[in-house]
């Protein structure tokens, strides 16, 4: 297909975007080894899961960069096969993650186990909420400058991860403080009533093949 000729700003906005997206991805890679490396050893239900949603939010974030990279040579409206494919996937891999929370919630609190710290998911939700904080604005202001409702729309995905963080802040912190048992898990059936969400959202996107966030918050 012939490539779109646009302005030298269109294309420099057009790079930074796409850094954005690719920060995004790396950025939740990360978070999601040590998330769910901690949670495992520290027995946390919510920083694990944390981390499992973390990881689902990669394969969000490829479909994401491969839409900017498509911006660069084509005017785009509708998802690809390739986005297609992702968002189905990531619906679910959300899907799975919520069941896997709830039932790993209901057995936590049914043999009374309780985690062993709750400091990693403190010190891991303040960082998240900071770097997604700082995502959100600059995506969103760069895809007004591209005038773009898909860029601003992945945005308000990244504002719904922000939110995301405050569940696993709050209920480290209660934990920590007050040693209460199910609060962990129930911090866990949070996050899974979000990734039920995401994942529901995410097929009705592919199937609408709009483009557009599969967030609540858009």
């Amino acid at each position: 297909m012939k490539a779109v000729k646009r302005p030298e700003q269109f294309e420099k906005y057009l790079k930074i975007a796409f850094f954005l997206s690719l920060i995004t991805i790396f950025y939740n890679i990360a978070e999601g080894i040590i998330s769910t490396v901690f949670g495992a050893g520290d027995e946390t239900i919510a920083l694990f899961g944390f981390g499992a949603d973390s990881f689902v939010e990669v394969i969000s974030g490829i479909g994401v960069a491969h839409m900017i990279w498509r911006m660069k040579r084509e005017d785009v409206s509708m998802t690809d096969r390739f986005e297609r494919n992702a968002l189905h996937v990531t619906g679910t891999a959300f899907y799975l993650l919520a069941a896997g929370l709830i039932i790993g919630g209901v057995i936590s609190i049914y043999l009374g186990s309780f985690p062993k710290t709750t400091i990693v998911g403190i010190i891991i939700s303040i960082i998240s909420i900071a770097t997604m904080w700082i995502l959100y604005r600059y995506k969103v202001k760069y895809g007004r400058l591209l005038d773009s409702d898909a860029i601003i729309a992945d945005a308000n995905c990244t504002k719904t991860c922000f939110y995301l963080s405050f569940i696993l802040l709050a209920s480290s912190v209660i934990f920590e403080v007050f040693k209460i048992g199910y609060i962990d898990a129930a911090g866990g059936v949070g996050i899974a009533w979000y990734a039920f969400k995401e994942g529901r959202e995410s097929f009705e996107k592919a199937r609408k093949r709009k483009l557009g966030c599969g967030c609540e918050h858009c």
